[in-house]
């Protein structure tokens, strides 16, 4: 629903669409980078057992917040954008 009350277009409801599955990929392209980044070494080398847990379990932690922090940033700034700055127009400059 719009904020006015009123059903979305079918290109609207597309869009969000798109803006769902940008959001999900680019945050888990993110997500494994840092991961890679932070336990790659743990995995590729061979540490000491701890120092291996650990950057298992940070690269764990870290790719998970970025993974959320990505999503959630980038629908945040589609909601905005997919608003119009003043209610009744579509186009800023009109």
């Amino acid at each position: 629903m719009h904020a006015d009350g009123g059903r979305r277009t079918r290109a609207e409801q597309d869009a969000a669409t798109v803006e769902i599955g940008y959001a999900l990929v680019s945050a888990a392209f993110a997500a494994a980078v840092l991961f890679g980044a932070v336990a790659g070494p743990a995995l590729l080398l061979d540490l000491p057992g701890l120092l291996s847990t650990v950057l298992l379990r940070l690269g764990t932690a870290v790719a998970s917040v970025v993974f959320v922090v990505r999503v959630v940033g980038v629908l945040v700034r589609f909601r905005h954008s997919a608003q119009p700055s003043q209610p009744g127009r579509t186009n800023p400059d009109s």
